[in-house]
């Protein structure tokens, strides 16, 4: 079932409130937020509870013993996780890069490492080049700004990504 572009503009926002709970509630941390990448209106089916599963996996292992608190919220408008790690922002940053570059479904997780501003660290900051697209060179960004692929095609690219991962 798909959601209204009133929800997930709700849903962001909401989230937007959340990191600023935990960007108070925890000053000497680093919060590391966690959503799944699923174009189109369904962002909660199997394919993306596969990958929210695989990508929390991930990171609490990456983290370890430096995880301070876990908050995990499976939503209509998709799989969202809360961390909180003792880590410094720029390390907690390389370690999230690490994890989306390494992992077969890290292209599909989207890790952002929040600052104390409010503001998601970019991969830049810590050496990385921007995102690339799942299904050519050119950058994520280019690729959705110009509407290169179809719908269709990155949900099979996903579908086929997933696959090779259960299998």
């Amino acid at each position: 079932m798909g959601i209204t572009l009133e929800e997930l503009l709700a849903s962001r926002e909401a989230r937007a409130l959340r990191q600023k709970d935990y960007l108070r509630d925890y000053p000497e941390g680093t919060l590391v937020c966690l959503t799944v990448i699923m174009p189109g209106s369904v962002k909660r089916d199997s394919a993306s509870l596969i990958t929210a599963q695989a990508a929390v996996t991930a990171t609490v292992s990456a983290f370890g013993r430096s995880l301070v608190t876990l908050e995990l919220r499976d939503l209509p408008t998709g799989y969202e996780a809360y961390m909180v790690t003792s880590l410094p922002c720029l390390q907690a940053k390389a370690e999230t890069c690490r994890i989306e570059d390494s992992h077969p479904l890290g292209r599909l997780f989207d890790l952002d490492v929040i600052g104390s501003d409010g503001i998601p660290v970019s991969r830049t900051a810590v050496g990385k080049a921007p995102r690339g697209c799942l299904l050519c060179p050119n950058t994520a960004a280019y690729c959705m700004r110009n509407r290169t692929h179809t719908q269709e095609e990155l949900l099979k690219r996903i579908g086929e990504m997933i696959d090779a991962y259960v299998q």
